[in-house]
């Protein structure tokens, strides 16, 4: 195309560094806030919950627990080794492996981006926040969204009259795909406030821990 629309930046944010987009990474954090777990043991719920936005298993699961435990992110409980298997390590979160949990889901949450696979996987992580970080950060994100909204909009009221519309198609494409988007995490956010979408107490409720009823186990 001649022309490409760009919208507003996110409402003046900064945008995503490379660390928030280690979903690999946000996933073994995710899941150790559960309680400590073998790396097998969490590359099987990756599996059996459809977590499709996590890639390259399972090279990529043993290079994110290095690189969570170089960081002081997570760390080795116990290695094992049982009869026939290979050498197994519990690997539990720590303190600050939590607190970091918590910063990478709300800076996913709250900023768009181009890649929306960051955005589905914040929003797979939701129930590690308090319902108030994470209104806090979907309302950052609506108000951004609007703003790109609002950006796009007025370059197509301003070109509209100046180029044909076949060059501004993807434009328009982009103004529906980002109002869509702002009107669906309006919607979320008003469920949350308004008590519609249910928050367990109990984090180990979010997630299985058998296999799901009808999908085969992992080989």
């Amino acid at each position: 195309m001649l022309y490409r629309v760009h919208g507003a930046r996110e409402g003046g944010m900064a945008g995503l560094g490379r660390a928030d987009r280690d979903l690999v990474g946000l996933t073994v954090l995710a899941l150790l806030l559960q309680g400590p777990r073998h790396t097998y043991d969490m590359q099987r719920q990756i599996v059996d919950t459809h977590k499709d936005f996590v890639t390259g298993l399972p090279r990529s699961m043993y290079h994110a627990v290095t690189r969570l435990s170089r960081d002081g992110l997570i760390t080795a409980v116990e290695t094992t080794r049982d009869a026939g298997r290979p050498e197994r390590t519990l690997y539990r979160l720590t303190d600050a492996g939590r607190d970091e949990l918590r910063a990478r889901v709300r800076r996913l949450l709250r900023t768009p981006d181009p890649d929306t696979t960051v955005f589905v996987a914040a929003l797979s992580y939701l129930g590690c926040l308090p319902v108030a970080e994470a209104c806090d950060a979907l309302e950052r994100r609506a108000e951004a969204l609007a703003a790109s909204a609002d950006g796009i909009r007025a370059q197509l009221d301003r070109l509209g009259g100046a180029l044909p519309r076949l060059l501004l198609i993807e434009a328009e494409y982009e103004l529906a795909r980002v109002a869509g988007e702002r009107d669906w995490v309006r919607a979320l956010l008003a469920d949350l406030r308004g008590g519609a979408l249910s928050w367990p107490e109990d984090l180990a409720a979010l997630l299985p821990t058998t296999s799901i009823p009808g999908e085969p186990p992992m080989s």
